[in-house]
């Protein structure tokens, strides 16, 4: 059954579109006051579903302990890092250097888990990757206007905050991996990451700095979009990612979910009202074929 492979893809098409809705409240906010709220709201929903299931029943200290360790460098470090790179470089560049985060966590799959990947699953995983390099660095069309996916400020400082992100989420998913290949529901796995990564934002927010506040007062449009990022990204993302990471193997469900770049080409298409260029949809059929050879092979 291809179960796994369904929920990385799932993952990967809600981030697509969390990431378009994301884009103009970060830029309004800023990296940290964005992800204090929306890491805030989505802890209480995640949360109160673990509550009415009572999954949060069986959770033992050990288990608590290595999920808060991955909260803290997967979502508290690496979404954050992630935001600040999306503030930047817009959806397109952001999500392309974020899925580093694929050939990384297959890097460190086989050094700390010891997962055996064969030639074919990284043949697959070395044509998704190469498909969304393609992908974004053929998407621009000199024609476009610069709107939601132009770079502001430093290009450097946006890359830099990209692999940061990448690392962050590749070492937080092979820290969780162990835990959630036993099981564990991936419900309460997520509400714990995110709980522990909202914990330490909002003790950010006290801290002296511009960079810790909102630029910005909140008002009820940007909390209904942080609200609705948060629900299809974290929400409901972040469970399918887990649950795939419960029945696949790590490299695998990572790759898939790296595809976001890809699928977000279609989605700035509908928005801006122009077609991506010839080589961005010759990059989505390598990483089609890619997906193909990952899940009928492997």
């Amino acid at each position: 059954m291809l179960i796994a492979e369904i929920s990385a893809l799932g993952a990967a098409f809600c981030w697509a579109i969390g990431g378009l809705i994301s884009i103009n409240p970060i830029r309004k906010l800023g990296a940290f006051a964005f992800n204090r709220v929306r890491m805030s709201i989505v802890f209480v929903l995640l949360a109160g579903i673990s509550f009415i299931t009572g999954s949060w029943k069986d959770l033992p200290n050990n288990t608590l302990q290595v999920l808060m360790l991955s909260g803290i460098i997967g979502i508290f470090l690496g979404d954050t890092a992630l935001f600040a790179s999306l503030q930047r470089l817009g959806p397109s560049r952001s999500s392309v250097i974020f899925a580093m985060n694929a050939p990384l966590t297959v890097i460190f799959g086989w050094v700390f888990l010891e997962e055996y990947l064969s030639i074919s699953t990284l043949f697959g995983c070395g044509l998704v990757f190469i498909g969304v390099v393609i992908a974004i660095l053929g998407r621009r069309n000199k024609d476009e206007p610069l709107t939601m996916d132009s770079t502001q400020g430093s290009i450097s400082f946006g890359i830099i905050m990209g692999l940061l992100g990448a690392l962050g989420q590749s070492l937080g998913v092979i820290i969780a991996r162990p835990i959630m290949s036993e099981g564990f529901d991936p419900v309460t796995a997520a509400a714990i990451r995110v709980g522990v990564s909202a914990f330490f934002l909002i003790l950010l927010g006290f801290f002296p700095g511009p960079i810790f506040k909102p630029k910005v007062p909140y008002n009820s449009n940007l909390i209904g979009m942080i609200i609705l990022s948060g629900f299809l990204a974290m929400g409901l993302g972040m469970t399918l990612l887990l649950y795939g990471l419960a029945h696949g193997e790590t490299g695998v469900i990572t790759t898939l979910s790296a595809i976001t770049p890809v699928i977000i080409l279609p989605m700035l298409w509908l928005k801006t009202g122009f077609c991506p260029p010839l080589l961005a949809w010759i990059g989505a059929l390598i990483t089609f074929i890619g997906i193909t050879v990952i899940t009928l092979v492997w």
